[in-house]
């Protein structure tokens, strides 16, 4: 059985997939003791979510998962990471 996804869907997953990628990028930059914890963290917070289908919520979710994002990578480079 083939199952299809609208392309808003599509779209939407492919735009979650891209944020778990840079956000696991980031977290290599982190020190080493910390990467596997923080990688532990970003795959929780994708998981937590991952059945969600309000596509409100999920556009929320992604615009907060850019902040956080953002803001990891803002305090890895004042960290000299």
């Amino acid at each position: 059985m083939v199952h299809s996804i609208s392309l808003q869907d599509f779209l939407l997953r492919a735009r979650v997939l891209k944020l778990y990628r840079q956000a696991l990028r980031i977290a290599r930059r982190a020190p080493e003791h910390a990467q596997a914890e923080l990688r532990q963290t970003i795959r929780q917070e994708i998981e937590k979510n991952r059945y969600c289908d309000d596509k409100q919520r999920i556009r929320f979710l992604l615009s907060e998962g850019l902040e956080r994002v953002k803001g990891l990578d803002e305090m890895l480079d004042m960290q000299g990471h």
